[in-house]
């Protein structure tokens, strides 16, 4: 009775690590913009991350919408090999000022296609880069609702926006966190330095996720250890 009780114990404890376990793992990734945070009134370059979700399928094609209640005077890609990209532009309501100069159009899609032989396949993921600017200064934040295309004729649509207050929806559209300027008011030097940060970032980002991963295992794989050795002290005592 005492092995049939101690072999049960031993199961509840590793279903439970086992749970424990993979809530450690990270979630399925979205399509999202990289650094998320810029400053109100600068320059700055971002990437539109993409990862391919699908076991079956691969991406060839991505849409991005730009805001134009929040409308850029600059937007430009950086060539990207395998992908060819195309700009479209929407009359504005209000013309847009800068540098003195009126501005009665702005970018408001920006669509960038693989060629032939290119595509995100399973278990990859792209990066689109983008220069904007400049960035709006009466709002704390810029929404990109994106399409996400694979060669099946599957689209997936990034366009859900967040609410405060409630869980993240299943398919939230990038959003570009914008903070206050720095007092200096010297937008192109912060936002340099943003953009030059854009690489080592998701190397912390992953180093950090990895770190926690690992340290989880460990708790893991302690907890499974006590549970035998506790199982095996009961085995004993019941056979003597």
């Amino acid at each position: 009775m005492r092995s049939l009780s101690a072999r049960r114990s031993v199961g509840a404890l590793v279903v439970a690590a086992g749970a424990l376990l993979a809530s450690a793992v990270p979630a399925f990734a979205h399509v999202s913009v990289q650094p998320g945070t810029a400053q109100q009134g600068g320059y700055t370059a971002v990437a539109f991350r993409v990862p391919n979700e699908s076991d079956t399928a691969s991406t060839v094609k991505l849409e991005v919408s730009l805001p134009l209640d929040h409308p850029m005077a600059s937007v430009r890609t950086q060539p990207l090999p395998g992908w060819t990209a195309s700009l479209e532009k929407s009359k504005l309501d209000k013309p847009l000022d800068s540098h003195g100069q009126q501005i009665t159009e702005a970018v408001s899609k920006i669509t960038w296609t693989a060629d032939a032989g290119t595509k995100i396949a399973p278990g990859q993921f792209q990066e689109f880069k983008v220069s904007l600017g400049a960035l709006p200064t009466d709002t704390d934040k810029l929404t990109f609702k994106a399409l996400q295309t694979y060669d099946n004729g599957d689209v997936v649509r990034w366009i859900e926006e967040s609410k405060d207050g409630q869980p993240e929806p299943a398919k939230p559209a990038p959003v570009l966190a914008l903070s206050k300027a720095d007092a200096a008011g010297d937008h192109h030097s912060a936002d340099t330095a943003a953009a030059k940060q854009q690489d080592a970032a998701p190397a912390a980002k992953s180093s950090d996720s990895a770190a926690r991963t690992l340290g989880v295992v460990g708790i893991v794989v302690g907890v499974i250890g006590a549970a035998l050795g506790v199982a095996g002290l009961r085995r004993r005592s019941a056979q003597s």
